[in-house]
């Protein structure tokens, strides 16, 4: 048996709890039913990405690259400053359904690249633009564009150098570790 199915084979015998923790925060809880606060049942228009970091959540959490319990009581994810941008990156950006010309959409570029069935490992790539990142461009762009025209997408601004990738990779038995 692998190192693998032995925590598999521990989780099925709870004998561990190898699953207690994992990648089961959102990457977005901003503007979705869920979180619907809004008088009129206009959860997407209701709540914007600029709100969002204003705002404590009830339902779920979200964050870039997030770990979590379970039940989402203690929850992790990254922060990141690229020196250019007014805020902490803390969750994905993203357009209202008006905002965008093919509805709502997450304006990101990220990647779930490697993860075992416990999630004792994971490997998630962000790709964090270098220059300010382009949030008035980009709702400004996907507004004035009709259903008939492409998105305008993240990738379109040329924002990233060749070399500016970041990979997040969490070592799940390392964090736990460190924290408790």
């Amino acid at each position: 048996m692998t190192h693998e199915e032995l925590r598999l084979e521990e989780t099925r015998q709870k004998k561990a709890h190898w699953q207690r923790w994992g990648p089961y925060l959102s990457e977005r809880a901003w503007g979705t039913v869920r979180e619907d606060y809004s008088p009129y049942g206009n959860a997407w228009e209701y709540l914007s990405h600029d709100h969002a970091r204003s705002r404590a959540y009830r339902w779920s959490e979200d964050g870039i690259a997030g770990i979590c319990d379970r039940h989402q009581y203690i929850c992790f994810a990254v922060s990141m400053w690229n020196g250019r941008d007014p805020i902490l990156k803390e969750r994905l950006f993203g357009l209202t359904g008006n905002e965008g010309n093919h509805g709502e959409d997450v304006k990101e570029c990220y990647y779930y690249l490697d993860s075992t069935p416990t999630h004792s490992y994971m490997k998630y790539l962000y790709k964090y633009p270098q220059a300010a990142f382009p949030y008035s461009q980009l709702v400004e762009e996907n507004r004035r564009r009709d259903k008939h025209r492409p998105e305008f997408e993240l990738m379109a601004r040329a924002c990233f150098p060749t070399t500016a990738t970041s990979t997040c990779r969490w070592n799940m038995r390392r964090v736990l570790r460190k924290i408790f």
